[in-house]
Formats: C-alpha cells, structure tokens, sequence
C-alpha cells in the first residue's frame, strides 16, 4: 500500500517531543517539568517498558543526578545502593596477571564516591520521578520517522506503523502510527540510533567533527556465592585473550545481594574479520584472575549493545532546526573511565535549560543553536577533552604503547590542562579498518562448557528477546548481491561473528550461499549498522515493545 492510500494519522501536540527513556531523555523531560511545569512534554520509548533496552556496565558518576534530583540520597527506593569501595585495574597475560597500581593511574580514573548500579533501574526511577512532575512517557512506541515542516525544520516525530505483515502490506491488526508534534524534539535514542542517524546525514552534523568510533559492548548478570561476592568491587582489565593489536578490556562490578555484572568491551575498528567478540567474551571468563568469582555461580541475564567510543572530537553539532542531539546520540562517552551516563544526564538538564528558555521567550521549530554552544565549556565538554587522545593512541599503537601513552596524556591534562599530542584524528570509520579474510587466520574457539561459557543462542534467551515473526525485517540489506560478492566472498561473513545474538547466517540453498536473517534475535545492539565492511546493513527500529527487556542489567 502507498503512503497515498495509508490512513491519515492522527497527531498529539506537546511543547517538547523527547525519543528516548534513557538517562538522557528522562533527565531533560525531569528538568523541563522542573524549570516550567505547566510544560508538556512526552518521552517515547521503543522498548516494552522503560528500562527494558536500557544495557550498561554500570559504574555512575552521581555528578548528573546530584544536579536533577538533589536530595535523590534521602529518598528510600533509590537505586544507588552500592558504592565503590575498591579498584583494581589488571593487566592479563595467558595464564596471569598483573595488578597496576593505584597510585600510577590517573586521578580521574578513581571511582571513589560513584556507585555500582543497575542502569536499568536508574531510568525506571527516573521514569517515577518523570510521571510524578506530569511527563507522559509512552513505552512500546518506536519512533521510525521525522516530521518537518515546509522550512525544513523538524516539528515532530511519527511512531511505526503496527500490524504490517511480511510482505509489506497491512495485516488484519494493522494500526496506523501516531504523529507526536511539538516546538522542538529531542533525539536521546542512544548509540547509532536511526533517527540520530537521519539527522546527521540530512543536516550534515559532522561536517566539523571526527569520524565516530564505537565499541561493542557484551555483559552477564550472575548470582555468585556469598564467600566469592565483594560488595563495592570494580575491577578492569585489559590484554588477554586480545592481543596487542586488538583494542578492548573488560568489567567486573560486584553489586549488592551476591550480584556481579561482568561484560567484555571489543573496539570495533579491529582488522581480522575471523575475531569474535562474544567467544573472546566467554574466553575471558576462564582466565585464572576470573575465573573463581564464577565457581557455584548461576547465570542470570546476557544482552550487547554498542558503545560510542569517539569522544570529544567525534561529537556532531547537536543543534539542528527544531531540536538537538542528546546523551549517547551525541557520543558522550568517557572512554578510559567507561562511563556515559553522567554525562547524558548532564546533556538532558543542559539542553532542557536551553530549550525551556526558547519556548519562554515564544520560540519554536528554530535551532536551539545555545545547545551546541554550550557543552565544549560545560563539564561534559571538560570530562570529555582531557581523555581525547586516550582511544587514538590506544588504536595507532596498540594496548601495551597505546595505553601507556594514553595514561601519560591523562596525567599531563589533569595535572597541567594540556596534552603533548594536541587533539589527535581517528582516521577511517569501523567499517573500513576491516581487512580481508586472506589476510588473517582463523581463530579456534573452544566449545562452550554450558556451566561458565555458553552459547549465543542460549545466551540470547536470558536477554527476553521477542519480535513478532510476521513483520518486514528491521535489518535492511540494501544490495543482496553485494553482500554475497564482498561481505561473503572476501571477508569471510564476519557479520555471523561481530553480531552478539547470532542474528546473521551464511547457509547453502539449491547449491549457493545464502544470506539468511535471523531479525527475532536482535539485541538491538546496532554493530551490523557500524561495522559491515561495506555499511551495507542498516537497523531500523521494528515494531514497539519489541526486543530485549533486559531485568536488573
């Protein structure tokens, strides 16, 4: 059926359309209400409830919070019940490890007075604290399309259609999406989201800017046993089973009731296309350091995400024509200390600021442009310029150069404002670091043993993953034949390795290789959109609800 002949959609009119129940889009929905509550605004979320997309180490910064929610340590039911109480930084060999000292590590890096948390948890009590001011929040609403108007300005955005069939055309269910309109519209959907992604191309956003540079984040909850649990623990590692060429490192974060969540970080610009994150993930649990926190443990969660690993010179212009980029949309990463979300709350209340201003003095549907303005001079622009060079120097010269050299510049920029490499480039996007499969070798992973490694499949059932089968795949390939000639033919189908929920097969059919698509285990991570060799993979939002609902990750 042709947009011609699709039902007229009906529209809601708000002051401030947020995409997004992230820490960023909930803080800037809290501020606005707090700075003007006879302001409407509302918050759409893609997933089945807030929180349920929501993935993160997570050790928070409070820096964001304190400033939203002041008194947030009175309240009862706050979720930042575990503060730091140790850190250990390891550096892994094949069969042991090293200990670097606390006192050699930059203090930025200490994480003393942040806390453990479940991130998840952190925007579900956000989202309490959203309602209560008078925020609408609409989870299992994908935003799939931007609204502008004659000027080109973006006035809104529509929800996805529901009920459409395979084959494109409306089913018997089928539901016409809404269109939520208002005087600006801010884009908190988190790393390589869709509508960030349109954006940015349409209002050429990075023209000024670095090319961005992600991650590829995986994690599991555990339960461990109590003699094995150490509340307030935070514990990272790099090196092994990496090498030294290979950019990435670990987590392990002991929470409160015998919880540990422990993830595994591969930087998406590595070369070999025979690697595979989610197996060096499951090796590294049974390095001797590691190990023995799992022994009797149970298994609780598994979901992946990406990261945005650019940082300060990989950040876009936020401001467009009737609205800004926000939280991890923008790239506001620290990479060395793993943490975004202090700074997506802090964007949230920075742009909430701006725009409650805008509508106070009788604006609309203009360029926010004081955002942009704003965050180089703020601290999310601090936070982010003293650790630059941290990831460029890490993929020039590999980790054991690389990160000593990246620790030096830390100390140079805390203790003396500046850096002896100035603000170094990245060079080329993920997609274009990989190299041929004639190049490297196979990588043997051993087989999962189902008590400490496990499966994808097996893995991706813990993450509550669901869609509705009969739908238009959300993972568009745009040319079949290329995907076969390039992605197959000279780098050996990397895409059934980097994708972390085994979305992606290679399988013979009447005698040929075919590309088969797996949708309904999507994590949503979005590596496909960053790392096909030849961006020949784009994700875009399937029907609302739909995906991971990760508890407590």
């Amino acid at each position: 059926m042709s947009e011609m002949e699709l039902p007229e959609r009906e529209s809601m009119e708000f002051d401030v359309v947020i995409v997004g129940a992230g820490p960023a889009g909930l803080s800037a929905a809290i501020r606005l209400k707090q700075v003007n509550p006879d302001l409407s605004v509302v918050v759409l979320e893609k997933g089945a409830e807030v929180g349920a997309h929501i993935l993160s180490g997570a050790v928070v910064d409070p820096v964001g919070v304190d400033m939203l929610i002041p008194g947030w340590r009175e309240e009862a039911d706050h979720p930042f019940k575990t503060p730091v109480t140790d850190d250990h930084f390891l550096f892994l060999g094949p069969a042991g490890s090293v200990r670097l000292p606390n006192a050699f590590m930059p203090p930025l890096m200490n994480n003393h007075g942040n806390y453990i948390v479940s991130l998840g948890n952190v925007c579900r009590w956000l989202g309490a604290h959203a309602e209560a001011l008078g925020v609408e929040i609409y989870p299992g609403f994908a935003a799939s399309e931007i609204l502008y108007n004659d000027a080109g300005a973006v006035i809104g955005v529509a929800t996805g259609d529901m009920g459409i069939e395979k084959n494109g055309e409306p089913g018997p269910n089928y539901t016409r999406g809404m269109a939520l309109l208002g005087k600006y519209v801010l884009i908190g959907e988190g790393v390589r989201g869709s509508l960030a992604k349109q954006l940015i191309a349409r209002f050429n956003l990075s023209s000024d800017s670095d090319v961005q540079k992600f991650g590829i984040g995986i994690k599991e909850l555990w339960q461990v046993r109590p003699e094995h649990h150490r509340p307030g623990l935070v514990q990272h590692s790099f090196g092994w089973p990496l090498d030294m060429k290979t950019g990435g490192g670990s987590f392990l974060y002991h929470l409160e009731d015998n919880m540990v969540a422990v993830g595994f970080v591969v930087h998406l610009n590595y070369k070999n296309p025979y690697l595979y994150p989610f197996e060096e993930f499951q090796r590294f649990k049974t390095h001797p350091a590691i190990r023995g926190t799992f022994e009797g443990a149970k298994r609780l969660s598994y979901g992946a995400r990406a990261i945005t690993e650019g940082g300060f010179q990989s950040v876009p212009k936020l401001s467009f024509p009737g609205g800004a980029l926000i939280g991890c949309s923008a790239g506001f990463v620290n990479v060395p200390r793993i943490k975004g979300s202090h700074n997506a709350v802090l964007s949230g209340i920075m742009a909430a600021n701006s725009i409650a201003e805008a509508i106070a003095a009788g604006r609309a549907n203009d360029e926010p442009v004081e955002i942009e303005n704003q965050w180089r001079n703020s601290p999310i622009g601090t936070d982010l310029k003293r650790v630059r060079n941290v990831k460029p120097l890490w993929s020039r010269f590999g980790t054991a150069i690389g990160v000593a050299l990246g620790g030096i510049d830390m100390w140079t920029n805390q203790l003396f404002g500046l850096s002896l490499f100035g603000t170094l480039t990245h060079g080329k996007i993920d997609a274009e670091c990989l190299e041929p499969a004639s190049k490297h070798k196979k990588i043997d992973y051993p087989r999962p043993d189902g008590v400490l490694t496990f499966d994808r499949l097996s893995s991706v059932f813990l993450s509550n993953t669901n869609h509705e089968e009969d739908q238009p795949v959300h993972l568009k390939v745009k040319d079949m034949e290329l995907q076969k000639r390039s992605e197959h033919d000279v780098f050996a189908g990397p895409s059934t390795r980097y994708c972390p929920a085994g979305v992606y097969e290679w399988v013979e059919k009447d005698g040929n290789d075919t590309f088969v698509i797996n949708a309904q285990n999507c994590v949503h991570c979005k590596t496909c959109d960053i790392k096909d060799p030849n961006q020949n993979i784009t994700w875009v939002p399937p029907q609302g609800g739909e995906g991971p609902v990760y508890p407590n990750m």
